[in-house]
């Protein structure tokens, strides 16, 4: 009884308050990313983010996605694992050594981290961290019985759970035709996840690039799993829409303890433990363990050939025959409930992530002009010790903070997984505005295994630019020029997005700025602007508009010049405007008369002759 109250009381520890603090710091510890558009790249891995990382319509809908099987109830210990606040990254190496509730099988964690970056990219506010994804997979299948997982992920048997047919469970009936339980009356929750078929068809994910929706493969299960628990707009930073994820899961509220307890647990730090080996747990919801039946088998009525009937009494009494008392037997040992482990001398699977010594870059030239795809994609091929292609790797292409080149979507960071070659290929790489040379570094998560691939955007060229019309290009002082057309070529063919200089000089052979000609407006200060950067539009054309002529008269040259050598100098005209010459006197019309021209001016009133020195009476000889 002590034992049990002591775990009461453990599962009601756990503060939901603390537990969204944690999703809160776990959520901002991480990097922001970004990921591909939902397309498959074209090695045929899905990059995170890639392919079927988009929600479904309608949320999470009325129900939960196991159908509320049956799951785990086992708690972690007391004991801190590892150093307190530290969780791991990814898979290390040397595999660390620390409680054994605390190690996760490499495989599994690796696909938990991976589901968290994909949702990081295509819902960020979402704020999903690995670690509930630890939590819930702990619960549902013990981490896919301890990481029980091939290469690629997929359990090696079906995790299938009880027949949901209403005895004892939820009532569901067959709604795959058994494809993904081979039940073909009701449905099983399945997988390392334990969706149920109707959820899984709408959530169901093809994480790891195989082209299969495969709910008992791990990558698959924990994408699906992650964007089920983010749907609604959910903000699992806040404890309200934690609970309501979980609770979608599976409606129960002890459910919701176990699940936050665990949370809790590997969020103060976990270790990782090869493939195969991880502690699988105990103790069901439905009270029966892994290795008995799922439920009690009900008491069968015995059958009427069989019912005892009483003894008759014996008309006398007769002698009882002497009997020998049983030998005394060894006590039952009670049912183990040790959890199943490899035998001794299996050899156990080494994760990928683990079997991979070295990146080799691939050899092709990464080069591509100024906004264009690159031709090559980036490239790394993951071998181990031997130099032999290691399979399922996840690699991380990054690109430098100093580039404008990027990956689709505008990411900067893609994750993708090599192929059956060891090659893992980058999605498309498109190049900025800028002409330079950069560095792109692949990594592999959680180890210290990098390479870098050296790219190259160039600027696009033009060998020849050319006027498209002759007329002159004229304009009075302080007037408007026409709009000038300039066609650029490289080889022959038109060459769109060609950076052209526009500069006026004063004559043919010069390239300095003029200080009088024609400009394009004035800037801010009110300063002339005669020099001006153009770019040719998708048909190889440029159109220059806003000439203005200057005051001063004169001819004047447009230099136009593009990378590759093209080159075009236009002829400006500056004219004066024309002046309005003064009217001719109309000889017909006699002026009128002034007083001192006139022959017959009055007498002055003191009665002498004018005085004044334009009078009309010319002195006699």
């Amino acid at each position: 009884m002590a034992a049990q109250f002591g775990r009461r009381l453990r599962r009601g520890a756990t503060s939901g308050a603390i537990v969204a603090a944690a999703v809160a710091a776990l959520a901002a510890s991480q990097g922001p990313g970004a990921l591909p558009p939902p397309t498959d790249n074209l090695s045929g891995d899905s990059a995170i983010g890639v392919g079927d990382a988009t929600t479904p319509p309608g949320g999470g809908g009325g129900g939960s996605a196991t159908g509320d099987s049956p799951y785990y109830t086992d708690l972690p210990p007391l004991n801190t694992p590892n150093r307190p606040g530290v969780a791991p990254t990814a898979p290390t190496v040397p595999i660390v050594t620390g409680p054994a509730e605390a190690g996760i099988p490499a495989t599994v964690l690796a696909a938990y981290r991976r589901a968290e970056a994909s949702v990081r990219a295509s819902d960020p506010s979402c704020n999903l961290p690995w670690q509930l994804l630890a939590g819930i997979g702990k619960v549902e299948s013990g981490q896919a019985r301890g990481g029980r997982v091939d290469g690629n992920g997929t359990t090696l048997s079906p995790i299938l759970g009880p027949a949901l047919d209403g005895n004892g469970f939820a009532l569901i009936q067959d709604t795959d035709r058994g494809a993904f339980d081979g039940d073909t009356t009701h449905d099983r929750a399945v997988g390392p996840m334990q969706f149920i078929p109707s959820t899984w068809a709408v959530w169901g994910q093809d994480a790891n690039g195989d082209g299969k929706k495969d709910p008992n493969n791990i990558y698959d299960a924990a994408q699906a799993a992650g964007m089920y628990l983010c749907a609604g707009g959910r903000n699992l930073a806040i404890k309200a829409d934690l609970d309501r994820a979980i609770l979608s899961y599976n409606r129960s509220t002890e459910y919701l303890t176990t699940v936050l307890t665990w949370f809790e647990y590997y969020g103060r730090g976990t270790h990782t433990v090869p493939d195969g080996t991880g502690q699988l747990p105990v103790d069901r919801s439905d009270r029966f363990g892994p290795d008995r039946p799922l439920r009690p088998t009900a008491p069968t009525s015995p059958s009427p050939s069989t019912t005892p009937t009483p003894d008759r009494p014996s008309p006398k009494p007769t002698n009882p025959a002497p009997t020998t008392p049983p030998k005394p037997t060894e006590p039952t040992k009670p049912p183990t409930t040790e959890p199943t482990r490899p035998p001794v001398g299996t050899p156990v699977e080494i994760p990928p992530t683990l079997r991979v010594a070295r990146l080799k870059p691939g050899t092709a030239a990464l080069t591509a002009v100024t906004e264009s795809t690159f031709a090559q994609a980036a490239a790394v091929t993951a071998v181990d010790a031997a130099g032999r292609p290691v399979a399922g790797v996840s690699v991380r292409f990054e690109l430098p903070a100093t580039t404008d080149a990027r990956f689709p979507a505008g990411a900067t960071t893609v994750t993708v997984t090599s192929d059956a070659r060891g090659v893992a290929k980058a999605p498309a790489l498109r190049a900025g505005e800028k002409a330079e040379p950069f560095t792109i570094r692949a990594s592999v998560p959680g180890r210290s295994l990098t390479a870098e691939l050296k790219a190259t955007v160039e600027v696009r060229k033009a060998d020849a630019l050319a006027r498209v019309g002759d007329a002159a290009l004229t304009a009075t002082t302080g007037g408007d020029y026409a709009e000038v057309t300039v066609e650029g070529r490289l080889d022959g063919a038109l060459a769109p997005g060609v950076t052209v200089t526009a500069v006026v000089t004063d004559s043919a052979d010069s390239a300095q700025q003029s200080a009088d000609g024609p400009s394009f407006g004035k800037d801010a200060a009110g300063n002339p602007i005669r020099t001006k950067v153009l770019k040719t539009d998708a048909n190889g054309r440029l159109s220059i508009k806003g000439l203005v002529a200057g005051e001063k008269a004169g001819s004047y040259v447009l230099l136009l010049t593009a990378p590759g050598g093209g080159t075009a100098k236009l002829t400006l005209t500056v004219t004066e405007p024309a002046t309005t010459p003064p009217a001719s006197p109309d000889p017909t019309t006699d002026p009128a008369p002034t007083a001192s021209e006139s022959p017959s001016a009055p007498a002055s009133p003191s009665g002498s002759a004018s005085a004044s020195p334009s009078a009309s009476t010319s002195p006699t000889a």
